[in-house]
């Protein structure tokens, strides 16, 4: 007889919006290229509950766009930091441990391995997002998964100066999902 097992978990997104930002522009060597959150969240997600998703980015030029599109799609929220996004992050990780079953950090940082202990000794499971090839060894090798970043998960945005009044295009097709 065959059974069905079904698995029900309730995921929080955090994303060290600098470093992956950084670690694409590197791989690319373009500093156009961006996050295709259409596509790569419902990926990572692999048909669990998204219970957060949070955008650290340091500095105060943050897109309202990119705000607007994270809150719209996947009621997401962007959150400015006055340095880095190590310490919001880990502070937002810990309050969720005990509201979440898994925590994806969208970062390679090799700082969040302490993190990463943590919230697995808190009996969360912790998994990894980012490009592979700038992402810390030991990150990976403390994360209970680790998902490479690849060329289907970002896009170069070739838009006009913000002086001209035409919309900006876009090089890659987005897909887009459906809220339930």
């Amino acid at each position: 007889m065959e059974k069905n097992i079904t698995i029900d978990q309730s995921v929080a997104i955090l994303v060290d919006g600098n470093n992956i930002e950084m670690s694409i522009h590197s791989v690319t060597a373009n500093d156009a290229a961006m996050v295709n959150f259409d596509s790569l969240i419902p990926r990572l997600l692999d048909n669990r509950a998204l219970n957060r998703l949070i955008y650290f980015r340091e500095g105060k030029h943050i897109s309202s766009k990119l705000a607007e599109r994270l809150h719209n799609m996947f009621h997401g929220s962007v959150v400015p930091c006055h340095k880095s996004a190590d310490i919001p992050l880990t502070i937002k990780a810990s309050q969720l441990s005990n509201k979440v079953d898994t925590i994806i950090i969208m970062s390679g940082d090799s700082d969040y391995v302490e993190l990463v202990r943590h919230l697995k000794a808190e009996g969360v499971r912790v998994e990894i997002a980012a490009v592979e090839k700038t992402t810390a060894g030991i990150l990976k090798d403390e994360a209970d998964h680790f998902y490479g970043l690849t060329d289907d998960d970002w896009f170069i945005f070739s838009g006009k100066s913000s002086k001209s009044n035409k919309s900006p295009k876009l090089k890659h097709k987005a897909s887009r999902i459906t809220k339930k």
